[in-house]
């Protein structure tokens, strides 16, 4: 949560003003039992080692440290849980992961917890506490009190806090659920503190501080555990999705974006090896797509080009780790980092690098996962790779290099959306038929026929270039697909073509002779043009309105002429 910079100063205002005067009000005036120095250290010492080890339950941290303040409270009186709490913030410095930025937190914190210490303290004695009373009714029943009415104070203030900030939370959310819950586990074991150390002293501590301690640890364990596990099957889930991308395009977007929500970071970057030449290939800040460039030697010496050079993967946990070696990417507020290879074919094409504002934002095991996912990323690019080149392959004419029948079929239908959807005005289709090809094949063999189809094929292309789509249809069928051409500009084009078919020598062998020798011929075509949305608005139509005009309008017209579709 970003608030402003007035709002951290009101936040450090408050806790001048309140805490250190209120702690000091409190000893003066609150109800309160002599202190014994001893005991109070070994209650310190286990609250503070309670803070020390939190576990994790349904993604939220669970620090319960609330039953061994409980049994200071009812032994000693609200001052004593007051100092203890304030000191348990110590440890919570370093899972609230503290910087200059976020020192508010720390800040609201401790006026939080001062507060919760007053107002329930104050409460329970008012209802009639005794404060260390050994009257078993009387600790179970404001012993409890005292517990719930200090998570539910808790929740008002942290829901306060949030409204005030603009946000608009609920105040049951599964946190509160969870506090309820782990309160009912554990106030018995805070009463339970209070009595067994009235009556046995200090031993009271290993008799219920070390079991305590070790329940807390297995759980912690077997949370981690379970953690690492549901991180895997995500990974796993996510390396299936990657493979079944097709493109390289669509799995590098799918890649950059799964890894910036499955970790706790702030920017991700793939940091990509082009002809020696380090380029940013993809990048996210804030969850936002961004393009940005930097030369290749800033890259280089910097903690990107590091660890392609190193080849393996590395962590580092705060900024001091990194500074020196800092990419022109990354901004002074990140912390943590990952710096990850990409390998393909056992050899490194690039590095990911994630960054976050948080210290140890990373754990180890999580620094394994990204390098399994960089490996299933690696390898679904190639996979993509290999499709691409496949189909591109499957696309081609054998005999002409040009595009065949399987892609032309495929590009008219993209043509024919996008004409629909108004990227296109118009699409014009012109289909070419070398006239007499029989008579090609008869005279002079087949060979000297492949040879014409392959140079007619490269004049029509080169007379087109970039302006439209070239291809054969079948035998010495070509179709020429024209976007933005309206009929009259694609028959201007199709006569062009005609003219330079007509006007150029085609070079043939001569095979079928005693004597093998080459031999110059001129040939002809026959031409049909037609357009969408004038005359259709399918693709197939397209192509059989052209194939009509071509042998209608032209073949049977004498050949060697242009013919336009005609309704």
């Amino acid at each position: 949560m970003d608030i402003s910079r007035k709002a951290k100063q009101n936040i450090f205002f408050m806790w001048l003003l309140v805490v250190p005067i209120g702690t000091f009000l409190v000893y003066r005036y609150a109800s309160s039992k002599p202190i014994e120095w001893d005991l109070y250290f070994y209650f310190v010492v286990l609250a503070l080692l309670t803070t020390i080890f939190p576990f994790f339950i349904a993604g939220a941290t669970m620090i319960l440290v609330q039953w061994v303040n409980l049994a200071i409270f009812l032994n000693y009186g609200i001052l004593a849980e007051l100092v203890a709490m304030q000191l348990c913030l110590i440890p919570l410095i370093y899972h609230m992961k503290i910087m200059k930025e976020t020192r508010y937190k720390l800040y609201y914190s401790s006026f939080m917890f001062f507060v919760i210490s007053i107002a329930c303290g104050s409460f329970v004695i008012w209802l009639g506490y005794d404060i260390g009373t050994l009257v078993i009714k009387d600790v179970l029943i404001f012993g409890s009190i005292y517990a719930f009415l200090s998570i539910i104070l808790n929740h008002v203030l942290l829901y306060v806090r949030q409204v005030a900030t603009g946000l608009k939370p609920d105040f049951f959310t599964k946190d509160f659920a969870w506090d309820i819950i782990c309160t009912m586990i554990t106030l018995p074991f805070g009463i339970s503190l209070f009595f067994l150390e009235s009556y046995v002293g200090a031993i009271a501590f290993v008799l219920l501080g070390v079991p305590f301690l070790m329940i807390t640890l297995l759980i912690r364990m077997y949370n981690d555990s379970e953690k690492v596990n549901a991180d895997l099957n995500k990974a796993s889930e996510f390396g299936h999705e990657l493979a079944e991308r097709m493109t390289g395009t669509e799995i590098i977007d799918m890649f950059i974006e799964r890894i910036a929500n499955m970790f706790p970071m702030n920017s991700a970057y793939i940091v990509d090896n082009i002809n020696n030449q380090f380029v940013i290939l993809r990048a996210i800040e804030d969850g936002v797509n961004k393009e940005i460039k930097f030369s290749h030697e800033d890259i280089k010496h910097s903690l990107a080009g590091k660890g392609y050079k190193k080849g393996y993967p590395i962590l580092y946990n705060k900024q001091s780790e990194w500074i020196h070696m800092k990419p022109p990417f990354l901004t002074l507020d990140m912390q943590s980092v990952m710096c990850v290879p990409i390998y393909r074919n056992q050899t490194i094409e690039g590095v990911l690098i994630l960054a976050s504002r948080e210290k140890h934002a990373f754990q180890a095991y999580q620094l394994k996962i990204v390098h399994l996912l960089c490996s299933y990323f690696a390898v679904s690019v190639e996979k993509a790779n290999y499709v691409r080149d496949a189909v591109a392959k499957s696309e081609i004419c054998e005999l002409t290099k040009i595009h065949n029948y399987r892609y032309l079929d495929r590009q008219i239908d993209i043509d024919m959306k996008k004409l629909s959807a108004g990227v296109y005005h118009s699409l014009s289709l012109i289909m070419l038929d070398i006239d007499k090809f029989k008579e090609v094949n008869d005279s002079y063999g087949h060979h000297s026929g492949n040879l014409i189809l392959q140079e007619f094929a490269q004049i029509i292309k080169a007379e087109i270039g970039p302006n439209g789509t070239v291809g054969r249809y079948g035998g010495e069928e070509f179709v020429v697909i024209l976007p933005n051409y309206t009929k009259l500009q694609a028959m201007r084009i199709a006569e062009q073509l005609r003219l330079k078919i007509e006007q150029t020598p085609f070079i043939v062998q001569l095979d079928l002779a005693d004597v093998s020798r080459d031999e110059i011929i001129f040939i002809t075509a026959s031409i049909g043009v037609s357009s969408a949305p004038d005359d259709s608005e399918e693709g197939m139509s397209l192509i059989r309105n052209a194939d009509r005009a071509l042998y209608i309008g032209a073949k049977q017209a004498g050949r060697n002429r242009v013919a336009e579709y005609v309704k």
